[in-house]
């Protein structure tokens, strides 16, 4: 298959952590990639150049805030013009950050909620045509804490279970062509943003299999579900490792 055949994925905060280790996993895949980035410019143009040293034109980079209400229309229309077709939307992008009860601003609601789950509505709907034609799928990045929220991080979490809501339903609204499917990491690459309390060693203990996840195992399931769950469709997997049982 050439370059030009293969099939496309858009990964939303594709440039660090893991989205750039989803980014890494699709390509090794054999898939082009449309990275997007919101201000890691550094880090998007490494791994971009990174990917066109392996592969030709194997992957274009976006830029986008996804607080702009016209962002989702426009990254899926540049995809499609940069690289002709659209067969994954991998919707990782996410602000995390507490909000303690008291203190909740509007325009923090608006941020956690723009990236979280209003961007990857908008993104889908955009995308739907492109992803019916090519029987594709869809991929959200949500959250262990989506039906168990964190006290200091409400609208996050509320966030998070709208996505995981968007999942089903989308599912439904999407098929048969479009499968929609949501992981929902536990500890993979730790935020500096997490509440004081909960620290590495405290997760690491209350966590079934006593220690961190990767950004490669969550890669491999995210693979999973993209190129070989065939008959798999309005799930959540939880790659913990047993996180949730704890919480």
């Amino acid at each position: 298959m050439s370059e030009q055949q293969a099939k496309v994925a858009l990964v939303t905060g594709g440039a660090r952590r893991i989205g750039a280790e989803l980014v890494r996993t699709l390509h090794g895949a054999g898939y082009r990639v449309a990275i997007h980035y919101r201000s890691s410019t550094v880090d998007a143009q490494a791994l971009a150049d990174e990917l066109n040293a392996k592969r030709a034109d194997s992957a274009v980079l976006l830029q986008a805030d996804l607080m702009d209400p016209d962002a989702p229309t426009r990254l899926v229309e540049q995809t499609l013009a940069l690289t002709g077709r659209l067969d994954l939307l991998i919707n990782n992008a996410s602000a995390f950050y507490p909000t303690p009860l008291g203190e909740i601003t509007l325009a923090q609601v608006d941020e956690l909620f723009a990236s979280n789950a209003r961007a990857p509505l908008f993104l889908a709907q955009a995308a739907a045509d492109s992803l019916r034609a090519n029987r594709g799928a869809i991929l959200n990045l949500v959250d262990i804490y989506a039906d168990r929220p964190l006290p200091d991080y409400l609208p996050y979490c509320m966030a998070k279970a709208a996505l995981v809501a968007m999942t089903y339903g989308l599912a439904r609204a999407l098929g048969p062509e479009v499968r929609v499917n949501a992981i929902a990491p536990g500890n993979i690459i730790w935020s500096e943003n997490m509440h004081k309390a909960e620290t590495p060693e405290v997760i690491v203990e209350r966590t079934a299999l006593q220690r961190q996840g990767s950004p490669e195992a969550l890669a491999s399931a995210a693979l999973f579900l993209l190129d070989q769950g065939d008959y798999i469709t309005g799930q959540v997997l939880r790659v913990d490792g047993g996180r949730w049982l704890f919480i």
